[in-house]
């Protein structure tokens, strides 16, 4: 990957140099330099993650921009809609460069899919140039430097800059609310830039407010003028974004809803998340952050050691976040995210402070962060997507109608297909009921495969065109398949670790005609 090395050559050999002495690292070379970076990242990320980088963002875009019958009248929205648990704010965004291309005669499923990564992408290299300027304005370029270049060699921001995850954006949003925020030694003398970068990472992700707690309450110790602070900036803030959050989602949920109240009421009063898994307590610690901060771990714990005392209160908030994550019982890599930028600046000091062995901790951490990054980028789950241009030529075909039976979600939808063909998915929403005996669609299904297709279809004009399903399923329904004549007619790889009802590979079936 010679851009990636040469990236890697130009920050180590000194950004510096790259980016003039009298400047705050905002040089428009230097800001150029680190968007087609980003966007060189989002090419090479062509693998999915988690059902939400499409369904709590593009899916929910496409059907605010496609739904109207003049449009096509199609789409899909998952249970959280209706529950009013997911705000329209974020996929606004996307749902506005759909509404652009259709005016314009660019829809084409190609721009529906790419242009929203590049988007992320391009937001997620401001905040690489905000985190390089922090620490260049509150210590010196040398520093500024190896947090810059520790930033981009993070193998799991490659891997999730340029999704479409409500956790990017938190994350690049804490990022520029954290080059407002008055630290101490710092210059900052108005808070209501920052407030309003920690308001909005609020309004996508609640739990943005967990990451941020210390640091405002620190803030609000630390303010001489508490109450100024709260009437003059706080308020105003938070009444502006929050009372423009509330009116989207009334415009698109035809009622008032405050959605912030009902996420943070499923996901931590109620807990009702841990349907779709629980982990024990110490994941976070013992797995999660060891995981996703990888081997920057060892200058991480440097860094902390050496940094100086006014950023231990970034500290205390990273360790606040994962301990909080930690009692709650669903768990997932993304949702700590968000910490990983603040970590990085303590890397940064860790490589300024190594007099000895330096250039092999450069290569150590370049070539065990490129290994991860490009295997997971580029292999490790990429069958959801690639089998996607498959179900696309369903769109030339008369009558098509697809039914997909894999766990809930597992590809996307209509944003990456763009045409009004029927499929049908297995539903998996949780009991908001409190139903002893509730087990959903998918569940039902995967406890007798074969038995549910043939109660489902006991007519065979109800039959679906074509059947999409991971290898491990094809040879539980193999009598179902040779029955109703389904031939496969495509097959991609997914993925080396199969597990459970994920297989390494995704079969398509059509249904021939007799």
């Amino acid at each position: 990957m010679p851009i990636f090395s040469f990236v890697m050559y130009m920050v180590v050999t000194g950004i510096s140099r790259f980016v003039p002495i009298g400047l705050v690292g905002e040089n428009i070379y230097f800001v150029l330099f680190t968007v087609i970076f980003r966007i060189v990242n989002c090419g090479f990320v062509q693998t999915s993650f988690v059902p939400d980088e499409y369904w709590q963002s593009l899916e929910v875009a496409h059907n605010m921009t496609f739904k109207y019958p003049l449009l096509g009248n199609y789409g899909y929205l998952t249970w959280e809609w209706n529950e009013g648990l997911r705000g329209f704010t974020y996929p606004l965004l996307f749902a506005i460069v759909y509404k652009l291309l259709y005016w314009i005669g660019k829809d084409d499923v190609f721009f529906l899919i790419w242009l929203p990564r590049l988007i992320q992408a391009v937001f997620s290299s401001m905040a690489d140039v905000k985190l390089y300027s922090l620490v260049r304005r509150m210590e010196n370029p040398n520093i500024a430097k190896w947090v810059y270049f520790c930033q981009l060699c993070s193998w799991f921001t490659w891997y999730c800059s340029s999704r479409t995850l409500t956790n990017t954006m938190e994350t690049v949003l804490g990022t520029l609310a954290l080059y407002y925020y008055p630290l101490e030694g710092s210059q900052t003398k108005n808070s209501t830039r920052y407030l309003l970068f920690v308001a909005l990472a609020f309004l996508v992700r609640p739990t943005a407010l967990i990451l941020w707690l210390p640091l405002l309450l620190y803030h609000f110790c630390k303010e001489q003028k508490k109450l100024d602070l709260i009437i003059h900036q706080c308020l105003p803030v938070g009444l502006f974004t929050l009372g423009g959050s509330v009116i989207i989602d009334w415009v698109y949920f035809g009622k008032w809803t405050v959605v912030q109240w009902n996420f943070l009421k499923f996901n931590v009063l109620q807990n009702i998340s841990t349907f779709y898994g629980s982990h024990p307590w110490h994941w976070y610690i013992t797995q999660g952050f060891p995981v996703i901060i990888g081997t920057h771990l060892p200058f991480f714990i440097h860094g902390c050691v050496v940094a100086p005392k006014r950023y231990r209160v970034l500290l205390v908030a990273i360790v606040w976040t994962v301990l909080i994550y930690s009692t709650l019982s669903h768990k997932e890599f993304r949702f700590i995210y968000p910490v990983l930028p603040l970590c990085m600046i303590f890397c940064g000091f860790s490589f300024s402070n190594i007099k000895r062995w330096k250039k092999a901790a450069i290569g150590l951490l370049v070539l065990s962060n490129l290994l991860p990054a490009l295997y997971t980028g580029l292999i490790h789950q990429r069958g959801a997507l690639d089998i996607m241009s498959s179900i696309q030529h369903l769109c030339n075909k008369e009558n098509s109608s697809l039914l997909i039976l894999m766990p809930c979600h597992s590809i996307p939808y209509y944003s990456h297909v763009h045409c009004p063909i029927k499929i049908n998915l297995l539903e998996c929403p949780p009991d908001l009921e409190d139903h002893d005996t509730y087990v959903d669609e998918a569940d039902l299904f995967y406890a007798s495969p074969l038995a549910w297709l043939n109660a489902e279809f006991y007519d065979p004009k109800r039959l679906p065109t074509h059947l999409l399903m991971f290898s491990v399923l094809e040879k539980e329904i193999s009598q179902f398949l040779t029955t109703n004549n389904y031939m496969r007619t495509a097959s991609v790889f997914h993925t080396h670790l199969p597990e459970g009802r994920i297989g390494s590979h995704i079969h398509l079936y059509e249904q021939q005609v007799k």
